[in-house]
């Protein structure tokens, strides 16, 4: 019997759709009615696992992720050929205040650096065989000053959760990184993590683009004074996500609610993904149980809030780029987890035994 035979598959293409909210009501009902993993396809992987031709757990957690994927992708084996890496960028009106060592123009210099294939996420993607789609959202027109108020209005907030869902549910990948680009955006991650999660301004605030000293310390200030204009009556995380995100941290937000709409799994990348995907699991727990959190970032406040939300990173590379370029490179693993689950023999197959000489006897 060929091998493929022992697994199960959804029909292929069930999961492509085309899904639009008008009002943060609407993006929250979504949020409300979610698909949870696949027990079947949870249960074959499970089965076919203990076969291989190795000792049980030598893997390690590439055994977790192979079935982690199954589950959510819906089928097993899983399977990684398509790996999309979406990077979205925004610029910030806070980045006036002085919070970050570069100008706010270098997020449009950055994008233009993307396009071109000149930025490490396009290296990465290249090595890992991703596709690298770059959505710029409204990059002219900063977000509102967060410590006067609402960084986003509801529109604004609406059409870039739109930009994110758009990028997933319209044709599905096998699986989804999600990277940013914008300046001032730690200051942005860091506001969210502290109107979540308390704490002091102080734990949640890290260099971003080297910022130390005195500037460390204002930013600092620039974070707790966004939260204290902003979260007093602030319902929710989607609500956290307007006041104090931007407009990519929200289309990261709707791509990653897109993709489990999709099964699609998705790989987080570093603060500023993981800050934004916070909101959804604020407002509705077990929003990210399709997620895994790529690496541990330098930004100290990331070790923090992927403990919140009790995940853990796949890689500790001391990286902190930011661009989905931990993301990227996860996949890997990733791909690799899939494809020892997929491809070993059984001990059946290779006609190795599959119990140590002492238990036979």
């Amino acid at each position: 019997m060929d091998r493929a035979e022992h697994f199960h598959s959804p029909a292929e293409g069930a999961s492509k759709m085309s899904v639009t909210v008008r009002s943060l009501a609407e993006f929250r009902a979504l949020l409300s009615d979610l698909p949870g993993p696949d027990a079947e396809a949870a249960a074959a992987a499970a089965a076919r696992e203990p076969q291989l031709t190795k000792p049980p757990g030598s893997l390690g957690r590439l055994e977790d992720l192979a079935a982690w994927l199954a589950a959510w992708q819906g089928r097993h084996p899983a399977r990684l050929d398509s790996v999309r890496a979406c990077v979205f960028a925004g610029n910030h009106g806070v980045a006036a205040l002085g919070v970050s060592a570069f100008p706010a123009s270098v997020t449009a210099q950055m994008v233009a650096n993307f396009k071109a294939g000149g930025a490490a996420v396009n290296q990465l993607c290249r090595a890992v065989g991703a596709e690298l789609t770059v959505t710029a959202l409204d990059l002219d027109r900063p977000t509102a000053d967060f410590t006067k108020g609402p960084a986003m209005t509801e529109d604004e907030v609406v059409a870039a959760l739109n930009a994110g869902l758009e990028q997933v549910t319209t044709a599905p990948p096998d699986a989804l990184c999600v990277g940013e680009m914008g300046i001032a955006n730690t200051t942005s991650a860091a506001a969210i993590a502290l109107a979540l999660f308390g704490g002091s301004p102080m734990e949640w605030t890290g260099p971003g683009t080297g910022v130390k000293g005195e500037a460390l310390s204002h930013k600092a200030r620039v974070v707790a004074d966004g939260v204290t204009a902003n979260t007093a009556d602030a319902p929710d995380g989607l609500e956290v996500l307007r006041r104090l995100g931007g407009r990519e941290l929200a289309a990261i937000a709707g791509a990653v609610a897109g993709a489990r709409l999709a099964r699609v799994p998705v790989v987080l990348d570093g603060y500023i993904t993981t800050a934004a995907a916070a909101c959804l699991e604020a407002a509705r727990p077990g929003s990210l149980d399709h997620c895994v959190v790529a690496h541990a970032s330098a930004e100290p406040g990331h070790g923090r809030l992927v403990e919140k939300l009790g995940k853990r990173a796949i890689l500790d590379l001391g990286m902190r780029l930011g661009e989905g370029s931990g993301a990227v490179l996860a996949a890997g693993v990733l791909k690799a987890a899939a494809a020892c689950h997929a491809g070993m023999a059984t001990f059946a197959e290779a006609g190795v035994a599959d119990k140590p000489a002492a238990e036979e006897a």
